[in-house]
């Protein structure tokens, strides 16, 4: 028999077959561009949560050589500032200005204004990331229940646990949501000084706890290691959703979340404008 241009034998038409796709192909070939960065987020996120896990091991051990550096380091720097009280006032006002409920009530007043714009799914994205990296982080405290720093002349006190920093924790995660969220409106050339600040701030916000004798070291690291996480995680979760609804690929740390919300996240903007990334 011969076949015609309509792909029929013999006047039964034949449907071309391929094979499914096997799993490690639809995550690592470079040509289904959602899996491979899906499945590279999700690496990136494994990654953080390592040095948490093992920080908390440790600290939970009660590793010697962690706790030698966390005494000493806290004492250090407790006693330079007690020698040099210039700089008790500058830190107490750092810890206010970068305390938890300040980033919280920004990310939820810049979630209500994203919703009345237009743009709930990023709002929807900023309180979910905000709210798991609070519980999460509030669990891990009451689960660990580290003792905070024992001095003899303590600048601060503060309640609670110790492990993680909510302080360092907060600043990491709220300063990337933040700069996420606004991304798609800052030019191009700021974007490398923007997430430069939003560094600055999260380690100052860190580095002022140990200093006020609230904190070991090891707790700010572990803030910083699970703010970042949460972060990956649900950035992760966002894209898998913007893909899912046909938009094109997108890369957070240089476009933001959801870059094609620019005209409802910029001021003078036009919601009805918005540019399709289809």
């Amino acid at each position: 028999m011969l076949r015609d241009r309509s792909g029929r034998w013999g006047g039964v038409t034949t449907k071309s077959r391929t094979s499914p796709r096997s799993w490690s192909d639809r995550r690592l070939n470079p040509d289904h561009r959602l899996g491979l960065r899906l499945t590279l987020a999700s690496l990136a996120a494994f990654l953080v949560l390592v040095p948490f896990a093992g920080l908390l091991a440790l600290v939970e051990t009660k590793w010697g050589p962690l706790e030698r550096l966390d005494e000493d380091a806290t004492r250090t720097l407790n006693e330079y500032v007690l020698d040099h009280r210039g700089f008790v006032h500058p830190l107490q006002a750092t810890s206010y200005i970068f305390h938890a409920w300040v980033f919280r009530l920004i990310i939820g007043g810049l979630a209500i204004w994203l919703f009345v714009r237009g743009a709930r799914r990023l709002a929807v994205w900023a309180m979910t990331t905000l709210v798991v990296g609070g519980l999460l982080g509030l669990l891990f405290k009451v689960v660990v229940d580290r003792p905070r720093p024992d001095l003899e002349s303590p600048i601060a006190h503060a309640p609670g646990g110790s492990f993680p920093s909510g302080h360092a924790m907060t600043a990491a995660l709220g300063c990337l949501v933040i700069v996420l969220i606004l991304l798609p409106v800052i030019p191009a050339s700021w974007r490398k000084a923007v997430w430069a600040v939003a560094a600055v701030v999260a380690v100052a916000a860190g580095f002022c706890r140990v200093a006020l004798g609230v904190h070991y070291v090891s707790d700010v690291l572990a803030g910083w290691v699970f703010g970042l996480a949460v972060v990956i995680a649900t950035t992760t979760a966002f894209e898998t959703w913007r893909r899912s609804e046909g938009r094109a690929p997108a890369t957070p740390a240089i476009e933001g979340v959801e870059p094609e919300a620019a005209p409802e996240i910029a001021p003078s903007g036009d919601p009805s404008k918005a540019p399709d990334r289809t």
